[in-house]
């Protein structure tokens, strides 16, 4: 490696310091705690179900944003400690370690999600779902939970076996972790039928504009197919977060799914223990979407930094990469987001030898696609010794270029041997 060259970080899915608003934090802490009655209320132990002022601003942000049927009501939000807390909670209410079948997860995935699943008793019971250029592969879906349904009935695993019954708990059978929109790692968006498919009717709704989102969320979904849930539980939780919108320090994000199982998720055990995980900086959240201060970051700098990013990222892809037989997914011509970009390396190259090149060779840091694998999983067969993913979001825009440079010269010594 030549110690002359600056390291070069494409695998971190942080946002770059630049991007941060340290002074838009600043005012909106200051104006809570100057203020008498918002100091009080955001430096206490906070209701199980969060901070309210918090809660009631995310529905009407929500409603603005995805344009749903009916507003989004406060009832339906939880505020939590950020998504992967949320991950936790959730599992820890309403599954059973015995009674719960599966973990699904669209593969490749969010590697990091394996362990917060493991941890709460899934070790072996994790199942990746093929991803397609739609989304998951339903058919695959459809007929592994068939035959698992088939050995819990024969096994005698009718009723859950380690969770104590409460009026606010269910417990579900099987549980799917997808990421709908601009997927982590592959980037890929969800088809509408594909959404659908997971239930089984169709949805309408008004035309959306560059700050509306296109496609409605499973939550969405949900509420309206076959005239809604069956149940007063439904059938979706969504896992947002302020990590990548704000910072991640903030670890502040919400759920959103039917008032019965928001409510639920706000009984967890370790949320009740003080109640709102995350009271003082929900307060500042607060502020800064009440005073419009989230809203300008996010449309002035968040939005046209990213999309600058991304077209600089691909545009060197397309350059430098492709043509040493390097391909991408099918892209949608209209839409992009997200942190990253999925590459598949020509046949006869190995993702983890040009990984362990890029990084002595170059100094060039990357995720090879075996990183991105569902923990355990052996029965997909899903095949990711030749995709790599690259991040746009962390490294200093000047940056993304020399990085995908430096690539190019490491696959271009293994294709030319």
């Amino acid at each position: 490696m030549s110690t002359e060259q600056k390291p070069i970080d494409l695998i971190a899915g942080w946002p770059n310091p630049g991007l941060l608003p340290p002074t838009r934090l600043e005012t909106a802490a200051h104006d809570v705690l100057q203020d008498p009655y918002l100091a009080k209320q955001s430096l206490r132990y906070g209701p199980d179900e969060g901070y309210h002022p918090l809660i009631e601003e995310i529905a009407r942000w929500l409603t603005r944003f995805y344009c749903p049927k009916d507003a989004i009501g406060p009832e339906r939000i939880c505020i939590t400690g950020g998504a992967s807390q949320n991950l936790g909670c959730a599992l820890q209410v309403f599954t059973d370690p015995v009674y719960t079948r599966n973990v699904w997860m669209v593969a490749p995935t969010y590697f990091r999600a394996c362990p917060i699943i493991d941890d709460n008793g899934f070790g072996g019971r994790i199942k990746g779902v093929p991803e397609g250029e739609e989304g998951i592969d339903i058919d695959y879906l459809s007929t592994h939970i068939a035959k698992s349904e088939e050995d819990a009935v024969r096994n005698g695993n009718t009723e859950p076996k380690m969770k104590t019954h409460y009026s606010w708990r269910k417990i579900y059978k099987h549980v799917i972790y997808a990421v709908p929109t601009f997927a982590n790692p592959s980037g890929c968006l969800m088809s509408l039928a594909r959404r659908e498919q997971l239930w089984s009717s169709k949805i309408s709704g008004p035309a959306r504009n560059r700050f509306q989102a296109r496609y409605p969320r499973l939550v969405d979904i949900d509420r309206y197919l076959d005239g809604g849930p069956v149940s007063e539980w439904g059938n979706t939780m969504s896992n947002g977060s302020f990590s990548k919108i704000i910072a991640p320090g903030c670890r502040t994000g919400w759920a959103e799914a039917t008032p019965k199982l928001a409510w639920g998720l706000s009984q967890c055990g370790s949320s009740r223990s003080g109640g709102a995980p995350s009271q003082l900086v929900a307060s500042m959240v607060h502020q800064m979407l009440t005073s419009g201060s989230f809203e300008e970051h996010l449309r002035g700098t968040l939005l046209p930094s990213y999309e600058k990013r991304y077209r600089r990222l691909m545009q060197s892809i397309q350059a430098r990469l492709v043509p040493l037989g390097v391909t991408l997914p099918k892209l949608h011509e209209d839409t992009a987001g997200g942190y990253f970009i999925w590459l598949t390396l020509p046949s006869g190259l190995n993702a983890e030898d040009i990984r362990t090149a890029a990084l002595e060779e170059e100094n060039l840091t990357i995720m090879a696609g075996w990183q991105c694998q569902v923990q355990g999983d052996d029965e997909s067969g899903l095949d990711l010794s030749r995709n790599l993913r690259l991040s746009f979001a962390w490294e200093d825009f000047d940056a993304l270029d020399d990085g995908v440079q430096r690539l190019a010269k490491v696959i271009g010594s293994k294709v030319t041997r």
